[in-house]
């Protein structure tokens, strides 16, 4: 019988890779904070909880990865609009790499067969 992974564990991974999401939901096009939540809440399981945006981007704006501007809304108030910094990309990039090579180091220890269960 197999038993299910648990919560703690998609958690875990989510918030290690959630920063690097947002960073590439903005690379070449902006976004306003409710449209990336959607956007991001639409990828099955990679964001929980508004709650959970905002504070990121406020470090990814502080640490350089984003940039922000104020637009005036036809439908409210004005919106703050985050965009992707040369240094986010650079960062994203450097993440992509790794990611990638991580990622196949799993598959690979979680396909070979003969090892054990």
């Amino acid at each position: 019988m197999t038993e299910q992974p648990r919560e703690s564990t998609f958690s875990q991974l989510r918030r290690g890779v959630l920063e690097y999401c947002v960073m590439a939901a903005l690379r070449g096009r902006e976004h306003y904070g409710y449209e990336l939540v959607s956007e991001l809440a639409a990828a099955d399981g990679l964001l929980t909880s508004e709650g959970t945006i905002y504070p990121l981007l406020g470090r990814l704006r502080k640490d350089g990865s984003v940039a922000t501007t104020w637009r005036e809304s036809d439908s409210g108030p004005p919106r703050r609009y985050y965009s992707l910094t040369a240094d986010g990309q650079a960062g994203l990039e450097r993440f992509r790499g790794e990611w990638t090579r991580f990622r196949d180091a799993v598959d690979a220890i979680l396909e070979t067969r003969g090892g054990r269960a």
